[in-house]
């Protein structure tokens, strides 16, 4: 049977007259995209334009609600209480959809960005004001959670549809987190090395820790930080190697399905 992945990228995180990443190149790269929704970047019009571009690359496209945070891109630890964070999420999921309306396409999945991300991976709390926000605005979205992380547990305590994710340019601790990016080298930004990498995974269903240990982990997809200079030679890299490997890129509908 030939070996199936969806890679997804995060985008459309620019705002106003500022780009960031290029979302044209990754969107004929990927299968799947994360979308950015107004609050750590993005707005109406780089939505709208990413919802109309990803329909035409036949590419699914998710929301990536973030903190309300443009100065620190969503990257800074925030406290909130859980009920604040639930609706600040559940309005970032319905701006995404209406945007998506003018392309004609759903929302298919829900992956936090960011600080958001891994302040939910580890807190109970947070994984489950997200969850509570995808089943009140929409319960078929399928929550994309950190494989193994507390918003994987909140998606099965809420009976969500759940999609698990790993990462194909983040280097993981021995503990199965992600490293640090006030690491060095917790970025990878070597197109060879992200390709050898993503290809061993999906062929291995292991991710490889920073000290070389083995970690079995479920994963359905595997992203790409579309915000980084390297992503376009990195997404570039890891379509041929998994061609070159036999292994199929399809949406993420298509992987779950």
């Amino acid at each position: 049977m030939t070996l199936r992945i969806n890679i997804n990228a995060d985008m459309g995180e620019g705002y106003g007259r500022y780009d960031i990443g290029n979302d044209d190149a990754i969107l004929g790269l990927v299968k799947s995209v994360n979308v950015a929704c107004g609050q750590h970047g993005g707005d109406a019009t780089v939505m709208r334009r990413v919802c109309l571009k990803a329909k035409e690359n036949g590419v699914s496209i998710g929301a990536h609600p973030g903190f309300n945070d443009i100065w620190g891109f969503g990257r800074r630890n925030i406290q909130m209480s859980a009920s604040d964070l639930e609706y600040l999420v559940a309005y970032q999921l319905g701006a995404l959809a209406a945007m998506a309306s003018y392309a004609g396409i759903k929302v298919t999945h829900v992956k936090p960005h960011g600080a958001l991300n891994n302040m939910a991976a580890v807190n109970a709390d947070y994984a489950m004001a997200i969850g509570r926000a995808i089943k009140t605005v929409d319960p078929s979205l399928y929550y994309l959670a950190l494989s193994g992380s507390e918003m994987e547990k909140a998606a099965l305590a809420l009976d969500l549809k759940l999609a698990r994710e790993a990462f194909v340019d983040r280097m993981y601790d021995d503990d199965g987190n992600l490293q640090s990016r006030a690491i060095a080298g917790s970025v990878i930004r070597d197109p060879a090395l992200a390709a050898e990498r993503t290809v061993r995974m999906v062929e291995t269903g292991e991710i490889l820790s920073v000290n070389g240990k083995r970690l079995a982990t479920q994963f359905d997809s595997l992203c790409i930080h579309g915000d980084e200079p390297t992503a376009v030679a990195v997404a570039t890299a890891v379509q041929q190697g998994l061609k070159a490997a036999g292994i199929e890129m399809v949406t993420l509908p298509e992987m779950m399905a």
